[in-house]
């Protein structure tokens, strides 16, 4: 489990380093303010559970079933989360319109919160 938890750490940060470079360099004159600071939060967020995953790959302090879970949890939610803002603020150059999609970030966002909420309760209950 924790070399697929280090792997999606791995991959998560790599593509957000592109994203955030791609959105500097090639998106910024396309999208509004507005729309290049949404691109730049769905980065932001999706690097912090980058990190997040890091730190969950590496630990003993918790087992590799409650590993399991926030893994599930972070993957879902970065791609609900992040994904939706990626999609979102770029929808101006589209001709299809995803404002739909807006619907799903609130919930890619509770499942982050899920994961940051389960981290404390198993390292609460960990008297180790």
């Amino acid at each position: 489990m924790d070399r697929k938890i280090l792997l999606l750490a791995s991959f998560m940060g790599g593509v957000g380093v592109v994203l955030g470079a791609f959105a500097a360099h090639g998106l910024k004159p396309f999208l509004s303010v507005s729309a290049f600071e949404s691109f730049n939060t769905g980065i932001r967020y999706q690097m912090y559970h980058a990190f997040l995953l890091f730190f969950v790959g590496i630990t003993t302090h918790i087992k590799s079933n409650q590993k399991s879970i926030i893994f599930k949890l972070i993957s879902i939610g970065v791609l609900l989360f992040s994904g939706s803002i990626y999609v979102l603020s770029t929808n101006a150059l589209t001709s299809f319109n995803f404002k739909i999609i807006g619907l799903i970030t609130p919930i890619g966002g509770l499942f982050l919160i899920a994961s940051w909420v389960l981290l404390f309760v198993y390292f609460f209950k960990n008297k180790k």
